[in-house]
């Protein structure tokens, strides 16, 4: 199954899941902690690669940044630009170990949650690093392998051949960030659990600063 066949079907139902109390609880600190670490600005480009449904794209846009969306799956893209309207921001149907830009034409380059379905990890950040600008920021989210959320959906993936969680590669805060050949600073995110009450999750993801474990991890860069 390639990557454009794996997502064709995601899109209606990836946004439906955060308009559920959990998941507008999960989407309310990814946000947070990608903001904090991308500070996008007004006029800045910004790839934004591995949009999917553009909840982040959306995200950037709102603050000035001129955004352009890639993702590998063009029924993702499209959804994005019917909730977008005419203010749809420039979208791009590519693979993001491959990017179609020349290099240093970004002034920082994003990637939340599309990582965990690439093999090669460094190829892909590699791909976002030459494209941004020396003195540009790099930051890439995925799930974290220590998270208690990552051993449920393994769980899941063994009890069912079909989850979307067998085609996906889990990794530490510490593998991210020797996906690049700098040093750099990770912080994650979403330590409570899906079984939690959402009325409950700011009390816990103050109790969880500084911990590894959250289930959103998220690396950032500084491009020499």
């Amino acid at each position: 199954m390639t990557g454009r066949q794996l997502f064709d079907d995601w899109p209606e139902r990836y946004d439906r899941w955060f308009d559920t109390p959990v998941g507008k609880a999960v989407l309310k600190y990814e946000v947070a902690l990608v903001l904090d670490l991308l500070r996008p600005m007004g006029g800045e480009q910004i790839l934004d690669a591995g949009s999917g449904t553009g909840l982040f794209t959306r995200e950037f846009r709102v603050r000035g940044a001129d955004v352009v969306g890639l993702d590998i799956s063009w029924a993702m893209l499209r959804w994005a630009q019917k909730k977008s309207g005419a203010f749809s921001p420039r979208m791009v149907a590519a693979d993001m170990t491959l990017l179609p830009f020349a290099d240093g034409v970004f002034d920082k380059t994003v990637s939340v949650t599309a990582l965990e379905f690439i093999e090669d990890e460094k190829k892909a950040v590699a791909e976002l690093f030459r494209v941004t600008k020396p003195g540009g920021i790099v930051v890439v989210a995925t799930l974290n392998s220590l998270s208690p959320w990552a051993n449920r959906r393994r769980e899941n993936a063994r009890q069912n051949q079909e989850s979307i969680f067998n085609r996906v590669f889990f990794r530490s805060p510490a593998q991210l960030l020797a996906s690049a050949p700098l040093s750099g600073i990770v912080r994650t995110a979403i330590h409570f659990g899906k079984e939690d009450d959402p009325a409950e999750s700011d009390r816990i993801e103050q109790g969880g600063q500084g911990r590894e474990t959250g289930a959103f991890v998220a690396a950032r860069w500084e491009k020499p």
